[in-house]
């Protein structure tokens, strides 16, 4: 997937019995769902994709309730998001999909499996939560809650972030060896920017679903022994925000036949750090797991 796949396609919003969901899609062959994490939307949905897919899939980004154009009365919970999820397919006519989820996309990711096992192909968890999360929450994110609601203040802060790329992208890779060298990189370079802009892009839509998918990962509890999909885990073992040690052991140990891809010295955002590594392993599994050769029961229609 090559930088000019950047352009953006145009979201679409349609309506469940659950409620309105937005999403946008790209690509053809078997479906792939992708759910985004805080501060996101269906546009980084569309870059977790774009950052490890390959070719050869029907890529369906989501933006999660509460995020850009699907409200949060639409799925609160982690399984009322997964329900959604469900309908959102049944609206496209695709009766199964692999799913790929990055950091507070991961309970839904989760439930999915769990309640809609026969239309879950597999899982591609990045940097997601195994346990309770306990990290604390940055003042800096409480501030930026409070200033969001008045336009000018989030219009001024984004100029001000997006006027500094590497001081933002620092405060997702302290390496600056290796922050310079993602940024510099012609391919994950491009990509890791478009994230951190994003972020910047729309902020108070992002917050309602930012707030409540940190109550989800301070007070959910995953039965993560009864999953019987397929299932590769992605993480950083320098993850501070997730932390490794906690979280992806939990999700390697609990989940039956996880398959865990441990980046060293990886950080919460590997997956452009580490880009080439994570693909030569997402491939494959999306091959054995999500394409029709790899499954000859599966269909999209």
């Amino acid at each position: 997937m090559g930088n000019h796949e950047l352009h953006e396609p145009t979201p679409t919003v349609v309506s469940t019995r659950y409620g309105r969901v937005e999403y946008a899609e790209f690509g053809a062959g078997p479906a792939v769902l992708a759910l985004h994490g805080a501060m996101g939307g269906y546009d980084q949905s569309l870059l977790l994709a774009r950052t490890i897919g390959d070719a050869g899939y029907r890529y369906i980004a989501v933006s999660r309730p509460g995020y850009l154009g699907t409200p949060l009365s639409s799925g609160k919970t982690p399984m009322q998001q997964a329900d959604l999820c469900a309908e959102l397919l049944d609206a496209l006519h695709i009766r199964t999909a692999a799913v790929m989820a990055v950091s507070g996309g991961g309970p839904c990711a989760l439930q999915f499996a769990l309640r809609h096992q026969q239309r879950c192909r597999g899982l591609v968890l990045v940097s997601t939560c195994g346990e309770k999360v306990n990290t604390p929450i940055p003042f800096s994110f409480h501030l930026t809650r409070l200033l969001v609601r008045w336009p000018a203040c989030a219009n001024a802060m984004q100029k001000k972030a997006l006027a500094n790329i590497e001081q933002m992208a620092s405060r997702s890779i302290a390496n600056p060896v290796l922050r310079a060298r993602t940024l510099q990189d012609p391919d994950a370079g491009p990509l890791f920017t478009a994230l951190l802009t994003s972020t910047c892009e729309h902020m108070a839509q992002r917050m309602p679903g930012t707030e409540n998918d940190i109550a989800i990962t301070r007070t959910t509890d995953y039965r993560l022994e009864e999953i019987a999909v397929p299932t590769l885990i992605v993480h950083g073992t320098a993850d501070s925000m997730v932390p490794f040690a906690q979280h992806a052991r939990a999700l390697a140990s609990r989940i039956p036949g996880a398959e865990l891809l441990a980046i060293e010295g990886g950080e919460h955002v590997s997956i452009f750090t580490h880009r080439p590594e994570v693909k030569a392993r997402v491939a494959p599994f999306l091959h054995a797991h999500a394409s029709f050769a790899g499954n000859a029961t599966a269909s999209t229609e």
